[in-house]
């Protein structure tokens, strides 16, 4: 209002409807009639105001604008379509917008976005191939909302754009870095659904791109007992708990199991909205396979084998040393070898040994004594 103000539109209304100017209205009909015919007239400069004070706003944006009337044709083209495009304004007006400017293979489309908006049906982010003068492919981003006059007729449309050419080709260098990539990756949007499977998922895991996409990537493909974890991890990710290293079995459609290693990844629009979450995985079937005929070995070798993590705890514990000390397995795991199981006057030397191992210096025939269960 101030800023109507300011530019002179309200002036006359505000002169016709002063105190002292609304006296001179106010004897007989014809003053009545005097009167009506000076607020239409002062109502006529405000409309004409408001769309000159519109129209500046337009021209003057740092967003192609366009619009059309309910024909079709251009009717409004800013200076920066004018940019953008490389067509004046005198080239576009009175031009028909979809049969002139638009690519083909997207006239129906637009044309139907136009013509929803005629209906005063507004559509946001619709997204199509825009023709430049020197004949340049650009992508918009498109809002397109019906335009009214005072008394609230549909008389065209107007589309507020985005140039998003840059966008789609990083996207687009994005999507073929993924698909090339030696390591398995898929995604998942805000549902669970696939929505990106790699060439190198396609191989591993037997699915071409058609099967998995828009399928619940939990409930089709990871085994029933891992669901609630997996669904777990996304649930994080789509939250922005990021996971790594998450180990879980995959089916592929020959019907066999694999084991996968997972980093999951919150992903995210430019906004910073979260749309999904993309994981990037690593067979490691192989690896769990030769660990467990490595676990074999150990467990049915004819010495006693034990092993400690880092604090000293038993993490490996053998038949053979079962045999041989009569405990079992459950009753050392967890505990500390050297407090539990070595007697007092070895205890230093023993667990010297083990910190020179943790440092990486090996020890080969070290004597101690070790108790038994028996004592």
């Amino acid at each position: 209002f101030e800023e109507l103000r300011n530019s002179g539109a309200l002036s006359l209304a505000e002169e016709i409807t002063s105190s002292g100017n609304m006296d001179d209205y106010q004897n007989g009909s014809d003053d009545n009639a005097a009167k009506t015919n000076a607020e239409t007239v002062a109502q006529n400069q405000i409309d004409s105001n408001l769309e000159s004070h519109y129209s500046n706003i337009i021209d003057s944006a740092n967003a192609p604008i366009f619009g059309v009337d309910t024909k079709g044709r251009v009717n409004v083209w800013n200076r920066c379509a004018v940019r953008l495009v490389g067509y004046s304004v005198d080239e576009v007006m009175g031009h028909y917008l979809v049969k002139e400017f638009i690519t083909s293979d997207y006239q129906a489309s637009v044309q139907a976005v136009l013509d929803r908006a005629l209906h005063g049906d507004e559509t946001a982010n619709f997204e199509f191939p825009l023709m430049t003068k020197e004949g340049a492919r650009i992508e918009v981003l498109l809002n397109a909302t019906a335009r009214r006059n005072p008394a609230g007729t549909i008389i065209g449309v107007v589309g507020i754009g985005q140039d998003i050419t840059s966008r789609i080709a990083q996207e687009r260098e994005y999507s073929k870095l993924i698909d090339t990539a030696n390591a398995p990756i898929f995604g998942v949007d805000t549902h669970g659904k696939v929505n990106v499977w790699n060439q190198c998922a396609m191989r591993l895991v037997g699915y071409s791109s058609e099967e998995v996409m828009g399928h619940s990537l939990v409930e089709e493909f990871i085994t029933k007992d891992y669901q609630a974890s997996v669904q777990a991890v996304l649930d994080q990710a789509l939250h922005g708990e990021e996971t790594a290293n998450f180990e879980f079995p995959l089916m592929t459609k020959g019907g066999v199991r694999l084991d996968v290693l997972l980093n999951a990844t919150t992903r995210r629009n430019e906004q910073g909205n979260v749309i999904g979450v993309v994981g990037i995985g690593q067979d490691i079937t192989g690896r769990l396979a030769q660990e467990r005929e490595y676990t074999k070995l150990i467990d049915t070798a004819n010495a006693p084998i034990f092993g400690v993590d880092i604090e000293g705890k038993v993490n490996v514990w053998n038949q053979c040393a079962v045999r041989l000390v009569g405990y079992s397995t459950e009753e050392v795991m967890g505990y500390s070898l050297v407090q539990k199981f070595i007697t007092d006057d070895f205890k230093t030397a023993v667990q010297t040994v083990l910190d020179q191992a943790l440092r990486g210096e090996e020890t080969a025939n070290f004597e101690f004594p070790l108790m038994t269960k028996a004592g």
